[in-house]
Order: structure tokens, then C-alpha cells, then sequence
């Protein structure tokens, strides 16, 4: 039997070589910036006598300013090399860290109608959510350093990490607050982890894009990376570039809507308490990971990338529209799984698909502008999901359903167009 076939999920070690270790310790410490706050976040907020919308708002500060930084510094990456732009946003990460742990020993001085060390809070979702946006530059990282084979599955065990780091971030989280440490004790975890990526990618990575000495780049700025759909018309006139920035808008969208309103959705639906709603989140996301992880590298063997998509594309629309036709929890599973499946499918392929076709002197750019429209859509659309949620309910679903279904439409009459080898 060969390893490829040793139970039924091949073999990993190629995607366990220490190149790709700092790549996935940059995954999992991005993803842990948002997940591990989840559980500690309202009582910090509720601490300093806040209104709950400032615990939105922190929320939504980490994944805006991610919006920002992830395309300036693909940019960066491109015309400096992907190791000292790695190196200066994870140790501004680090710093983030730093500068809310300090937030935790200010004294609670009112400041322009709130405490002070929300303030200071603040400004470190700000700090982490920039300097957050180097997973671009992991990303085009990781397509420096791996053929069209490896893309593939690389980028499956990326997304199983980044699913990892939603399951356990709020687990970790709530542990190390339950400590004699409290909230200091979340903090300490998140800084240790960062400091550990730092010195994995200042010792372990190696510079995977030599940039051109001789070539003039053009100037960066900040503000001109904002401008993510003009990007998208002018980064690349590959019409199968321009396609997957299309569909994956529709699927960041979809995205955004689903998390901003799902919690909302188990708890009328099956009168979940805290400790329901989290058992069934870890149980999901343990799927959505070992899917990502194993399930995506064999369609995208057996199918082909552009077709997995699809496949992905087409499981999410059934997923979120059957899970309206249920209330046995059983049946609400199955469905859900379906929809965990579609979605397992999609986050790596998309990934993969855009690295291939990007123009490879713009390559860190490219996935930065792909991963600020993920920003965006976190940015903006949970606050609307869970309004429009309180005044239509389970029927929400109907219309995130379309999204999806809505990305299926348009892939299937452009691929028809492009043609097969233009989305190979």
C-alpha cells in the first residue's frame, strides 16, 4: 500500500518540512487574534461600564484594519522581500499584544466618555489587525516555495489551521482568563504565541522572492492599498483573476452574514445555553478543520481545482438553504455538514486558484487584495447580518443562500467562456 493511500488520507509528511512551519504558525496567530478575545471581550467591555456595541466595534476594528494592512503589505513583499516585511508585522503583532497588557493596568479614567483603557484597547485591535495583514504575504509565501502540486493541498492544511485556531482560540481564551490571572492570562498566551512565531520566522524561514535591485517600484502608501476594487479591475488582466476576486466577494459576503447571525440561529432554533452553543461550535469546526486538512486535496486530486470550487460553491448553497427546513438536531447535522463541506471545499481553492494565475512579480499584492476583501466583508457585514436577523429570523437564510448559488451562476457561464484551460 503506498503512503498516499495509508488510511485514505496520504501523506503529510512533505507538508510537515520546516519551511512551511512559519507559514502556519503565522495562520494559526492570525486567526487566534480574533477567536481568542471572543469569550473575554464582553466582560472586559462590561468591566468599564461600556455600552455592548463597543464590544462590536473592538471586534470589527482587528479585521478593518487587517482590510488595510494586508494589501500594502503584499505590495511591500513584492518589492522588499517576504522575510523582513514578515518579521516587522509579527513583531508589530507582538507589540499589540504589549500595548493591551498595558491597557490592563491603566487606571479607569473617563476619556472623551469612555475609560481610558478601552482607548488603549483600541488602538491594539488597531496594531494587530494591520500588522494581521501579513498572512498575504504568508500566503504568496507559501506559493514562493511550492509547485502547482503542492499549492493544492499546502493551502488545504493552511485553512485546516486557520479552522484549528476558531476552534480552540475561544477555548484557550476562556481557560486562561479562569485563571488566577484573568484576563492577564489570555493576554500572556496570545504574547507567548506571537513571541514564538517571531522566532520561528526570524530563524526557520528562509527569503523565498528575491526582488529585482535594479527595478524601480513604485511608491507605497497605505491609503492607495484601500482602494481593493480598484485593485481588483487594475492588479491583473487575467479574466480568471478578475473571476476569482468575484466569486470569492459573493463568498466572503456569504461568510460575513453566516457569522454575524448564526449563534443567533442555534440558540432560538434549539434554546442552546453557553455551554451548548460551544459544544456544537467545537464539534463543527473540528469537521470544517479535518475537511480542510484531508477532504480538499483528494476532490482537487480526483476533480481539479476550478471544479472543486464549484462543487464547494454548489454544497454551501444546499447547506444554508436545507438548515431553514429543520428542527430535529439530527437532521439539522447532516444538513450542516453539507454546508461545513461546501464551505471545507472552498476557503483552500480559492487560495490555490488565485496564486496559480497571479502575475508572479505581483504575486504578495495579488493575495493581499484577495484577503482584504475577506477583511472587508468581516468589516462590514456581521453587524448587518445580526440586524437583519432580529427582524426576519431563520429567513435571513434564504437570502444568504443566495450568495453562494449566486457565485455558482456566474462561475458556470464564465468557465464555459474561459474555457477549462484558462481555469485549470
Amino acid at each position: 500500500m503506498s503512503n498516499d493511500s495509508f488510511s485514505g488520507f496520504g501523506d503529510i509528511r512533505p507538508a510537515l518540512k520546516k519551511k512551511f512551519i512559519p507559514a502556519y504558525l503565522l495562520s494559526f496567530v492570525n486567526v487566534l487574534g480574533f477567536s481568542i478575545l471572543m469569550p473575554i471581550l464582553p466582560f472586559v467591555v462590561e468591566s468599564y461600564d461600556a455600552p455592548k456595541w463597543v464590544f462590536g466595534l473592538l471586534l470589527t476594528l482587528y479585521s478593518s484594519f487587517q482590510f488595510f494592512g494586508s494589501p500594502f503589505l503584499g505590495a511591500l513583499s513584492d518589492d522588499n522581500g517576504r522575510k523582513p516585511i514578515l518579521i516587522i508585522s509579527q513583531a508589530g503583532t507582538l507589540f499589540s499584544w504589549l500595548i493591551f497588557l498595558f491597557a490592563l493596568y491603566l487606571p479607569d479614567i473617563p476619556l472623551w466618555g469612555y475609560a481610558l483603557p478601552l482607548w488603549i484597547i483600541a488602538l491594539s485591535r488597531i496594531l494587530d489587525g494591520l500588522t494581521g495583514g501579513n498572512i498575504s504575504v504568508a500566503n504568496a509565501y507559501v506559493a514562493d516555495i511550492t509547485d502547482r502540486t503542492e499549492k493544492s493541498y499546502i493551502f488545504g492544511y493552511l485553512g485546516g489551521i486557520t479552522g484549528l485556531g476558531m476552534i480552540i482560540g475561544p477555548g484557550i481564551g476562556g481557560l486562561a482568563a479562569s485563571t488566577s490571572l484573568g484576563y492577564m492570562g489570555t493576554i500572556l498566551v496570545s504574547t507567548g504565541v506571537s513571541t514564538i512565531t517571531l522566532i520561528a520566522i526570524f530563524f526557520w524561514l528562509k527569503e523565498s522572492h528575491q526582488p529585482d535591485k535594479n527595478k524601480s517600484h513604485p511608491r507605497r502608501s497605505l491609503v492607495q492599498s484601500l482602494y481593493v476594487l480598484k485593485h481588483i479591475r487594475e492588479i491583473d488582466p487575467d479574466p480568471a483573476i478578475k473571476l476569482l476576486f468575484t466569486l470569492k466577494l459573493f463568498f466572503s459576503i456569504m461568510m460575513a452574514f453566516y457569522i454575524g447571525s448564526i449563534s443567533l440561529f442555534l440558540i432560538d432554533l434549539f434554546h442552546f445555553d453557553e455551554q451548548g452553543l460551544g459544544t456544537f461550535m467545537f464539534v463543527v469546526g473540528m469537521f470544517l478543520s479535518f475537511n480542510q486538512a484531508f477532504l480538499s486535496k483528494r476532490f482537487i486530486k480526483r476533480f481539479g481545482a476550478f471544479p472543486t470550487l464549484l462543487i464547494g460553491l454548489g454544497l454551501s448553497f444546499l447547506g444554508l438553504f436545507s438548515i431553514t427546513l429543520t428542527d430535529n438536531l439530527y437532521l439539522f447535522i447532516a444538513f450542516y455538514y453539507v454546508m461545513n463541506l461546501g464551505l471545507s471545499l472552498s476557503f483552500p481553492t480559492f487560495n490555490s486558484l488565485i496564486s496559480i494565475h497571479a502575475n508572479p512579480e505581483k504575486l504578495g499584492e495579488t493575495m493581499g487584495v484577495s484577503e482584504s476583501i475577506n477583511s472587508l466583508a468581516m468589516a462590514l457585514f456581521p453587524v448587518i447580518s445580526a440586524t437583519l436577523y432580529g427582524m426576519l429570523s431563520f429567513e435571513l437564510y434564504y437570502l444568504i443562500s443566495a450568495l453562494p448559488l449566486t457565485a455558482l451562476l456566474i462561475a458556470l457561464t464564465r468557465y464555459k467562456k474561459l474555457g477549462k484551460k484558462a481555469l485549470a
